[in-house]
């Protein structure tokens, strides 16, 4: 073998040895234990086979039986928080891409203290999740939190009785508050930097048209970064619907019914009630169900750029 064709062959695996660490942890971190999920997902796992998982009865699809079985317990209160879920989700995600689109288009102009204004539009995207949940789950008690204070004691709104926001039906609202506030800073982020490939002559020349600023929003902004955002709102919906650290955080080990996610129910299934197997089997049906949801959204969303793409 001459030394250019060592140096072709060098080169050409270069890629692929700069990839081995990432897909290393890949299997490690993601993979490996998503299989052991599955495999504990078909076996009867409770506390009395922890210390030896493997010795677990097996017991082929009893779990998944067992979670999908609306007639039972299990079965509908599964049903209950996915309803939740996807409820929770749908509301999330629109108002975060709205509140940050909106933003976005605001901020696109230059204007005096728009750096600032966008660095603090930007701080609960940078605060810690845990921090930033305990602070809401301080501000939404009921008797010295300031959401009350503000509510009742200077707007003079809700009557005299305080406000329960962390427990009852409104327990998800206080949930729904937390998840835009620190969510809709990164649609900001992601869409203002999406506004910036969008010339400005387009602008312009709208103007000189006639076109007015709903108009341009309509018709060179919204499709400009429409891309953009089929991206922004797969993301979104995904880290949504998966979220466990702020219902776990804002109401801790047990949810109150309204506010019962998807995420957290998996996870009192687990290590609340030591039902391992039945956890997994939902964690399973989880999988299945977003990898099903983003399927069809990738094909979707790629069949209308294609029909765009012909047209």
């Amino acid at each position: 073998m001459s030394v250019h064709t060592t140096v072709r062959v060098r080169k050409s695996a270069l890629p692929y040895l700069l990839l081995l660490p990432a897909v290393l942890l890949e299997l490690l971190i993601h993979l490996v234990p998503m299989a052991m999920g599955i495999v504990m997902s078909f076996r009867q796992l409770t506390q009395f086979f922890i210390r030896d998982w493997t010795s677990a009865p097996w017991t082929g699809t009893a779990n998944y039986e067992l979670a999908l079985d609306l007639n039972k317990p299990v079965g509908e209160a599964l049903l209950g928080s996915f309803v939740t879920t996807c409820l929770f989700t749908l509301l999330s995600v629109g108002l975060c891409w709205l509140l940050g689109t909106a933003a976005a288009v605001f901020t696109q102009e230059s204007f005096r203290g728009r750096g600032l204004l966008r660095a603090l539009f930007l701080v609960p995207y940078a605060l810690p999740v845990y921090a930033a949940v305990i602070t809401w789950a301080f501000m939404f008690q009921r008797d010295n939190g300031l959401v009350n204070h503000v509510l009742h004691d200077q707007l003079g709104l809700g009557g005299a009785d305080r406000t329960f926001w962390l427990l009852g039906d409104n327990s998800f609202w206080a949930l729904l508050t937390v998840s835009v506030w620190k969510g809709w800073p990164f649609a900001f982020l992601i869409v203002t930097a999406a506004l910036q490939n969008i010339p400005g002559e387009l602008y312009e020349a709208a103007a000189l048209d006639g076109a007015g600023s709903w108009q341009q929003i309509r018709r060179i902004t919204l499709p400009s970064v429409g891309p953009v955002n089929q991206v922004l709102v797969l993301v979104l919906f995904l880290w949504t619907f998966n979220d466990f650290n702020t219902p776990f955080v804002l109401f801790g080990k047990a949810a109150p019914e309204a506010a019962d996610l998807i995420s957290l129910h998996i996870y009192q299934s687990s290590f609340v009630t030591w039902n391992f197997g039945t956890g997994a089997a939902m964690s399973v049906l989880l999988l299945l169900f977003l990898l099903l949801v983003t399927a069809g959204y990738l094909f979707l969303t790629g069949r209308g750029r294609r029909r765009n793409a012909d047209a």
